[in-house]
């Protein structure tokens, strides 16, 4: 039996050697450009920033950007005003989709079209486009139809129903489907696991670093408590990574003081509908809001998806085990990996999947697109033209995977493309509240 451990170890070798693509560096950038346009910085303190900032492993692209009040401020009154959901309102797994919801920048029913989707993640969070839109048409496509889909959902659609191939375990805050029996309650015990990390109201700021070490705890718990923990390529080197990176990167306050952005404790409570204090902590199902006075990332340091896959691979020089796919096998602590030569079938080595993490992620999405994900016609068009768009983005061109071989994972109890939003607790988890 392989180890995770091992295999994640040599892993993070790899990753550690691509930490930071050239291209994030690149002085024509939009936002280099603007900066030294406006007399803010000279080139060669450019230059030093971007150096120091990536020595720092903040995962950033780029220098912190300018701070525009008038085009970062987000709107939470009038026609944004907070409104909870009622009793046929859809709220799911995601806080970020459920507070646009509950502010009227999604419908407040909780089911949008894909042009919705990009629209409100675009101009609430700084999103960028080219992921925006990724995530908006395989979200339509794999648990929608094909024209937009339910930020919650039920069996076999929306975001709820998607357990392994778009929801996937160990989530930051939300719940393993087989741990809790559901996967869409916030875990108190996980949330204040996290708070505790930044001791300090004052100065709290949950950034990636902080999120880093918690992504290593997270994954480690599951593998304790979840006997049926399964980490799919997709949804878990890819998705799961995002559910960490999403909590600095889109819920961060900016300012001029901090163009880069704070996420203290008040703004990372709101966001998951969480209130009191450490201890007596409670969750409002769909209670998530954004808050006042909040200003989203500047547009000229969008978070796209090249920013994206230099945040996972910071992950991954500290926790390469994000990049070890597998499984618990029907009791905890049975984690067994299963190397990316071969679920590609020889298309992906150890090592060019560990640099490329978003090209292996995607290209079992479009090899299993008919077989797993049932598509076919008008849903693999779409499928492979987000697909494409990808490798467009990245600037790289992902190998195609003709032989996708997942027989390995008929050794995981929790293994699905389609759970969820509800499911029968494993016998032998481990439950904290």
């Amino acid at each position: 039996m392989k180890t995770f451990t091992i295999a994640a170890a040599a892993l993070g070798l790899f990753a550690q050697s691509n930490a930071f693509p050239a291209l994030m560096t690149n002085p024509d950038s939009p936002l280099v450009k603007e900066a030294v346009r406006k007399g803010l910085l000279e080139r060669d303190v450019v230059d030093a920033l971007i150096k120091k900032r990536q020595d720092q492993g903040t995962g950033a692209p780029e220098v912190a950007p300018v701070f525009d009040a008038s085009s970062q401020f987000v709107s939470t009154s009038g026609q944004y005003k907070f409104v909870p959901p009622g009793p046929l309102d859809a709220r799911g797994e995601c806080p970020g989709l459920n507070a646009m919801a509950n502010h009227g920048y999604l419908p407040h029913n909780g089911y949008a079209t894909i042009q919705q989707f990009i629209n409100a993640t675009t101009s609430v969070f700084g999103m960028g486009v080219d992921l925006a839109t990724f995530l908006a048409v395989y979200g339509a496509v794999a648990d929608g139809n094909l024209a937009g889909w339910s930020i919650l959902g039920g069996p076999h659609i929306g975001i709820g129903g998607s357990h392994g191939n778009y929801e996937a375990d160990s989530s930051p805050i939300h719940s393993d489907l087989n741990q809790y029996g559901n996967n869409y309650q916030v875990v108190i015990d996980q949330f204040e696991q996290l708070y505790s990390m930044q001791p300090n109201d004052d100065t709290a700021n949950y950034n990636l670093q902080v999120l880093r070490d918690f992504r290593a705890t997270r994954f480690q718990q599951s593998i304790n408590e979840n006997p049926y923990f399964s980490y799919n390529p997709f949804s878990g080197i890819f998705v799961s990574q995002a559910a960490f990176t999403f909590i600095y990167r889109f819920m961060a306050n900016h300012s001029a003081e901090h163009p880069a952005g704070v996420l203290n404790g008040n703004v990372l409570k709101s966001f998951y509908a969480v209130t009191g204090k450490p201890g007596k902590f409670m969750w409002t199902k769909g209670y998530e809001r954004i808050p006042d006075n909040w200003y989203r990332r500047n547009t000229l340091d969008a978070y796209t998806i090249p920013y994206f896959q230099t945040d996972i691979l910071y992950f991954a020089e500290t926790v390469p085990q994000i990049f070890a796919v597998g499984c618990n096998q029907g009791a905890v602590n049975t984690y067994n990996t299963f190397s990316a030569e071969t679920i590609s079938g020889g298309a992906y080595t150890t090592e060019f999947a560990a640099k490329n993490p978003i090209c292996f992620a995607t290209a079992t999405l479009a090899a299993g697109a008919s077989s797993l994900l049932g598509l076919s016609g008008g849903g693999i068009t779409q499928l492979t033209s987000a697909l494409n768009s990808v490798s467009k983005s990245l600037g790289v061109t992902c190998p195609p995977i003709t032989n996708l071989t997942l027989s390995e994972f008929k050794a995981c109890p929790g293994f699905s493309l389609y759970g969820g939003p509800t499911g029968p607790v494993a016998p032998g988890a481990i439950q904290n509240n």
